[in-house]
């Protein structure tokens, strides 16, 4: 298995554990969530059940019955299906006491959760009686998925009735950095150069699902092109399968996104509801929570800023480049990636794309610049310009607790850098406009970040005091 260590080694001390376990794991869709329960129990499942997109109650609970069924390794017509959730639990209650004791824990898998535990449906009744009252004494381990991260968190992980405290081990699943997407290609046997997997990392993100679409003897442009800008392409139309899978009313998240896409330094929330034509209340802090809870988006308090100042800014790597790219594509309409790979649009989406890249590997950075056990916050610096005061933009400042604050700007190239006289008095200016309106006594590092590092000459000595180049990332 590509990565994912830590969270095998919470799986294992549960395995071991003398007590019985109740894990969440959570995570956005196709992040691998199942392939993860599924490849470390393999046959060690006793009893799985995943949830039904849209289905009834009672289409749940004939599901419950057939997976009981399966199971049991019972052939024949099911003569009766479970009352209520709690008769369900009790059904499984007793199968698992009718398989005596192997020395081993005894394993049940729960995927999609929130398919199954709708408002009306009473699951987490019966679920709560099942582990009440039946699996807190035995020897146990119930893992519970699902994709609709802000629902897992409010109701298993912080629930306030028969649930409360019960979950023992939570597993928050990331999709893969770079380096573990460069592991999973090497897995296929697909080579790409490292400038390549930046730019699918930069259209699919480390989403193992969206990552599995690619194929080998292509090129990254190609892939793009096949995955995103083909009709039939897997990424062509996942924007919408992946908000309605996860929020109910999922028009107004999308318009969220949609408006924090339109923003490169990001937006606070008198600007969100300005863009995206919602009115105040009605759940907007509900929703702004459930999207950065669910990963795709990231708030941030600029520097020497108070919360109320709060930015919002779009994180997620398909859905912006989706947003740009691929939204206002009719239907039946192909396009190609390597047109537009050379238009003005593609330079100024590439440098945010990377921006964000750069902050999901912040701990990488900081390794880099040696840093690694250092307390550290990260901000973007945006002010301004006003009669006799000019404006001033940083993409990225790491303030750091050894008495110093890295000034980073970040270049996304497909060459070396040049620093030109010009650039150079631009990146002094910046770091002595910083240093006059933080009012910072901090000793200042002008750090830059680009793919290919810098070509050196007159103007970058003496004025660039760290590189990080693409590899630094990996």
């Amino acid at each position: 298995m590509i990565g994912r260590q830590k969270e095998l080694e919470i799986l294992r001390k549960a395995v071991d554990s003398d007590k019985p376990e109740l894990i969440a794991v959570i995570g956005r869709r196709r992040v691998g969530k199942t392939f993860l329960v599924r490849s470390f129990f393999g046959d060690q499942i006793d009893f799985e059940l995943v949830g039904l997109k849209a289905g009834t109650r009672e289409q749940q609970l004939r599901n419950f019955t057939y997976s009981l069924k399966e199971a049991q390794k019972v052939r024949g017509p099911i003569e009766s299906y479970p009352v209520d959730w709690l008769d369900a639990f009790h059904q499984l209650k007793e199968y698992l006491d009718s398989l005596g004791d192997t020395g081993r824990k005894r394993v049940i898998f729960i995927d999609e959760l929130p398919w199954v535990a709708t408002a009306k449906s009473d699951f987490l009744t019966g679920f709560g009686y099942f582990w009440n009252s039946y699996a807190s004494r035995q020897k146990i381990v119930v893992v519970i998925c699902g994709s609709a991260t802000a629902w897992m968190i409010k109701k298993i992980v912080n629930n306030r009735g028969g649930l409360h405290n019960r979950v023992t081990r939570k597993i928050w699943l990331q999709p893969f950095s770079l380096s573990e997407t460069e592991a999973y290609f090497k897995s296929r046997n697909i080579s790409f150069t490292r400038y390549q997997l930046l730019q699918m990392y930069m259209a699919m993100g480390g989403i193992p699902h969206y990552l599995d679409q690619v194929e080998g003897g292509k090129t990254a442009i190609q892939n793009i092109d096949d995955t995103c800008f083909h009709p039939q392409g897997f990424l062509r139309t996942e924007f919408s399968n992946l908000y309605s899978s996860l929020f109910n009313r999922p028009e107004r998240y999308e318009a969220i996104i949609g408006a924090l896409a339109s923003s490169w330094k990001g937006l606070n929330r008198r600007e969100i509801l300005e863009n995206s034509g919602l009115k105040d209340g009605g759940g907007i802090s509900t929703i702004l929570a459930e999207l950065e809870q669910s990963g795709f988006i990231t708030s941030y308090v600029p520097f020497e800023k108070k919360k109320k100042d709060a930015l919002y800014r779009l994180t997620d790597n398909y859905s912006l480049f989706y947003l740009k790219f691929i939204k206002d594509l009719p239907a039946n309409v192909a396009d190609n990636w390597q047109s537009l790979s050379q238009t003005q649009s593609w330079k100024s989406w590439s440098g945010y794309a990377f921006e964000n890249i750069c902050l999901q590997h912040i701990d990488q950075i900081k390794a880099k610049l040696g840093i690694s056990g250092v307390h550290t916050r990260q901000f973007s610096f945006w002010m301004k310009s006003t009669d006799g005061t000019p404006g001033l933009q940083i993409d990225l400042l790491i303030d750091r607790m050894d008495d110093a604050i890295s000034i980073c700007e970040i270049k996304y190239l497909n060459d070396q850098m040049s620093i030109t006289k010009a650039l150079a008095e631009q990146l002094q200016s910046k770091r002595d406009l910083f240093q006059r309106y933080s009012k910072t006594r901090k000793h200042l590092f002008l750090t830059l970040i680009t793919t290919y590092g810098i070509a050196p000459n007159q103007h970058s000595l003496g004025l660039i005091d760290q590189v990080i180049v693409m590899d630094d990332l990996f």
